[in-house]
C-alpha cells in the first residue's frame, strides 16, 4: 500500500498549499516541491503522479513568483520529461488521464512565472501542438480542450515576440477546433468553454490582428452570453426539484421558494467575461459587433441570478462607447442614450457593494470616455441624485456606528462588524470621487453649479468627528476643484482650507496624501509672489517638513503621502517662492530628500524642478568646483532604476536627464571621476546611452 500512502501525501500537501497560503509555500517550498517533483517520477502508479500534479497547481496558485523561480530549471526539466512519457503513452495505450493534469500543472508554472517561463518555451510548444492536432477522438475532447488552454496560458505568460513564430499556426488549429473540422461544436462539448477563454488570451497576445478572427469567435461566444436560466418559483414542502440537479434554492416566503438552475451560468459568465475583453483590446476593431453586445450586456445589469455577469455587464460599456468613438457623435449619443437609462437605475437600485462599486468605476469611466456633449441636463441630474443618494446614506451609516459605540451591547463583535463596514463604506466612496474627479475633469468650471448640490455631505465628511477615510475622500473632491475648477476656489475655501493644512499632520497616511497633494495644486494654479494663496502655502511648508523628516515617514504605509509633501514643497518653491529666492540650507535640505522611490507623477514635478536647477546652474545646488554633481547624477539614476523617471510615460523629464548626463559625458575627467565613485548597478545605467 506504499503507492497509496504516497498519493494521500501528494493530496495532503496540495490541500495544505490551499489552506495555508501563502504561508505554507514561503516557509515550507524546499521541502514540499522536491516532495511533490519526485512523486512525478512514480511511472507505475499514475494516480500518484496525478495527485502530484494537481498538488503542484494548488502550490503555485497563490504562490509568490519569488519562490518559484530558483526552482523554475528543474521544475521544467521534470514537466518536460513526464509530459513526453505520457503523451507516448497516449499514443499507445490511449491513457490521458495523468496527461490531463501535467498539461494543466505545466500551465500554472508559466502562468506563475510570467515572462521568466520565455527560456523554457521550446521544451513544451512541440508536444502541446502535437496533442492538439491529434487528440480528435470524442474521448479525448477534455484534453484538446486542457491543452488549449495550456497553450493560451503559456503564451499570455512568455509575449508575444516569443510566441509569435508560433502564432499563426496555433491560430489556424483553434480554427478548425472551433469548426470541429467543418461543423459547430455542439453546445455540450468541454471544449467550448477552454476555446472562449483561449480566445480572449489569444486577442491579448497578438491584440489588433486578431480582429480577423472575430467572424468564427463571435457566434458561439453570443450565444453563450444569451443563454437563460431554468428558473421555478415552487411549494417548499411539495419541491419536485434537487439539489443535486444543479438547482439552487432562495426563499421568497414562508410559501413559495424561488429556484434557478446553475447549469450554464458558469458557461454565460466566462462569455460575458470574454466579450468584456475583446470590447477592452480591440477597440474600433470590435466595433462591428458593439450593436448586438450592447444589447447582451445592457439587460444583464439587472441579472440576478449571478453577480459576476452583473459585474460584466457594467464593466463592458465604456469600452463598449469607445469602439463606436469612431462612427461619430450621432451613433455614440445613440448608443448612450440607450445605455444610461439601466446604468444610471442600476447605480440606485444595486444591493451588492462589490458590483455596485463595478458600477460606479463604469459611470466614471463612460464619463470620460464620452466627454462633453452627450450626457445631457436630465441626466446629469440623474446621476446627481443616485450621487446624493449615496452620500447620504453613507452619512446615515456613520451615525448609526456612532450610536452603535455607544449602545450597551457594544462589544469587540459589535466593533469588528464596525469596521467591516466602514472598509466597505470607504470603497464605495471612494468611487464616488471617481466619479466626481472626471465630471470634474471633463466639464470644469461648468460642473462646480451641480457640485453645489452635493457640497454639504463633502462638508460634513470634513467634520472632526468623522472617519479619517472620508476626510481623505472630503479632500481629493476639494483637490479636484482646484485642479479642474480653480477659479470657483475662493467660493469654497472657507470649508476646506483649514482643514487642509490640519489633515498635512493627520494620522492617516491617506488624509495626509490628499491634503499634500492639495496644497501644492493651490502653488500650481495660483503662482507668482502676488498669489492670493502665498501665505497660506508657506506657512505649510512647516507641516510637511515634520511630515517628511518624521522617523517613519518612509516607511511601507507612509512613503507615498511623505513623497506627496516633498512634491507639494517643490511646488511651492517653484511657482510661489520661485528658485532665486532659495538660501543654500533650504535648498540642500530639500535635495537631500531625493530621489523619490514610489510616486511617479509627484516624481515627475520633483525632478523637473531639479532640471531646472541644474540648468540654469544654480551654484547652491551644483555646490562648490561641483561637488553635489555626483550626488544629482545618483539621484536621477536611482529615478531610472526604480521607474520613477520613465522614458515611455514622460519622454521629455528623460531627455532632459539625458541631455544632462551627455553634458558631463563631454568633460571626460569629471565623468570617469563620478562614475569611479557610483555602484556598479548605476554604472551599468550610466554607460553609454543613460536609458
Amino acid at each position: 500500500k506504499q503507492w497509496y500512502q504516497r498519493r494521500v501525501r501528494g493530496n495532503a500537501l496540495g490541500q495544505m498549499s490551499t489552506d495555508f497560503a501563502p504561508t505554507f509555500q514561503k516557509k515550507l517550498h524546499a521541502e514540499v516541491l522536491p516532495a511533490l517533483m519526485m512523486l512525478l517520477d512514480d511511472d507505475g502508479n499514475p494516480r500518484v503522479q496525478g495527485h502530484a500534479g494537481a498538488a503542484l497547481v494548488n502550490f503555485f496558485d497563490e504562490c509568490p513568483q519569488s519562490i518559484i523561480l530558483p526552482y523554475l530549471g528543474s521544475l521544467c526539466q521534470k514537466m518536460q520529461a513526464v509530459l513526453g512519457s505520457k503523451t507516448m503513452e497516449l499514443a499507445s495505450t490511449n491513457r490521458k488521464l495523468v496527461l490531463e493534469q501535467i498539461i494543466t500543472t505545466i500551465a500554472t508554472i508559466a502562468d506563475t512565472a510570467s515572462n521568466h517561463f520565455a527560456p523554457y518555451y521550446g521544451m513544451f510548444m512541440p508536444n502541446l501542438k502535437f496533442i492538439m492536432q491529434n487528440a480528435h477522438s470524442s474521448e479525448l475532447r477534455l484534453l484538446r480542450g486542457k491543452t488549449i488552454e495550456s497553450i493560451s496560458l503559456i503564451g499570455l505568460a512568455v509575449g508575444k515576440e516569443v510566441f509569435y513564430s508560433d502564432a499563426a499556426e496555433i491560430m489556424d488549429m483553434l480554427l478548425k477546433a472551433q469548426t470541429d473540422e467543418g461543423g459547430e461544436l455542439e453546445a455540450d462539448d468541454p471544449q467550448v468553454s477552454y476555446m472562449i477563454s483561449a480566445w480572449a488570451r489569444m486577442c491579448k497576445i497578438i491584440g489588433s490582428q486578431f480582429t480577423a478572427y472575430l467572424p468564427v469567435v463571435m457566434p458561439p461566444l453570443l450565444r453563450a452570453a444569451q443563454i437563460k436560466p431554468e428558473i421555478a418559483v415552487v411549494d417548499p414542502d411539495e419541491t419536485p426539484l434537487d439539489e443535486e440537479d444543479g438547482w439552487e434554492f432562495l426563499p421568497l416566503s414562508d410559501q413559495q421558494i424561488f429556484g434557478v438552475k446553475t447549469a450554464g451560468l458558469e458557461d454565460k459568465n466566462t462569455a460575458c467575461q470574454m466579450l468584456v475583453c475583446y470590447a477592452r483590446e480591440l477597440k474600433e476593431g470590435f466595433a462591428d459587433y458593439t450593436e448586438q453586445v450592447v444589447k447582451i450586456m445592457v439587460p444583464l445589469l439587472k441579472f440576478y441570478f449571478h453577480d459576476l455577469i452583473r459585474s460584466a455587464a457594467a464593466e463592458s460599456l465604456p469600452y463598449l462607447l469607445e469602439s463606436v468613438k469612431h462612427k461619430g457623435e450621432d451613433y455614440v449619443r445613440e448608443m448612450w442614450n440607450y445605455i444610461c437609462p439601466d446604468l444610471f437605475k442600476a447605480l440606485q437600485t444595486e444591493m451588492e457593494p462589490e458590483i455596485l462599486a463595478v458600477i460606479m468605476e463604469s459611470v466614471a469611466a463612460c464619463v470620460e470616455t464620452l466627454g462633453v456633449g452627450f450626457i445631457d441636463s436630465t441626466q446629469m441630474e440623474q446621476l446627481t441624485e443616485a450621487l446624493r443618494k449615496q452620500l447620504k446614506k453613507n452619512y446615515d451609516k456613520e451615525e448609526e456606528r456612532k450610536k452603535a459605540r455607544k449602545d450597551e451591547d457594544y462589544d469587540e463583535e459589535v466593533e469588528q462588524t464596525i469596521e467591516e463596514e466602514l472598509d466597505q463604506d470607504d470603497y464605495l466612496l471612494g468611487k464616488v470621487s471617481d466619479i466626481i474627479h472626471n465630471l470634474f475633469g471633463v466639464y470644469g468650471e461648468d460642473f462646480v453649479q451641480i457640485f453645489d448640490s452635493l457640497t454639504e455631505y463633502f462638508v460634513a465628511m470634513l467634520a472632526p468627528d468623522r472617519p479619517s477615510l472620508e476626510h481623505q475622500w472630503a479632500i481629493c473632491v476639494f483637490d479636484d476643484l482646484i485642479d479642474y475648477a480653480p477659479n470657483s476656489v475662493h467660493k469654497y475655501q472657507g470649508h476646506f482650507l483649514k482643514q487642509l493644512m490640519e489633515f498635512l499632520t493627520d494620522s492617516c497616511p491617506g488624509v495626509r496624501q490628499a491634503a499634500a497633494y492639495g496644497v501644492g495644486a493651490l502653488a500650481v494654479k495660483f503662482p507668482g509672489p502676488d498669489s492670493p494663496y502665498k501665505a497660506f502655502c508657506q506657512s505649510c511648508i512647516p507641516r510637511l517638513v515634520n511630515v517628511i523628516q518624521g522617523s517613519t515617514s518612509r516607511e511601507e504605509d507612509n512613503v507615498t503621502a511623505t513623497e506627496n509633501c516633498i512634491s507639494a514643497i517643490t511646488k511651492i518653491f517653484k511657482y510661489i517662492i520661485l528658485a532665486e529666492n532659495l538660501d543654500e540650507a533650504t535648498l540642500l535640505t530639500w535635495f537631500r530628500w531625493l530621489p523619490i522611490q514610489e510616486d511617479e507623477e509627484e516624481g515627475v514635478h520633483i525632478y523637473n524642478f531639479l532640471l531646472d536647477l541644474v540648468e540654469a546652474n544654480n551654484p547652491h545646488l551644483l555646490g562648490s568646483d561641483n561637488s553635489n554633481v555626483r550626488d544629482i547624477v545618483m539621484v536621477l539614476a536611482e529615478g531610472i532604476i526604480n521607474k520613477t523617471i520613465r522614458a515611455e510615460e514622460e519622454p521629455e523629464l528623460m531627455s532632459r536627464v539625458e541631455a544632462f548626463f551627455r553634458s558631463l559625458q563631454a568633460n571626460e575627467q569629471l565623468w570617469a571621476g563620478i562614475i569611479s565613485q557610483i555602484p556598479d548597478t548605476h554604472k551599468v545605467l550610466l554607460s553609454g546611452q543613460p536609458t
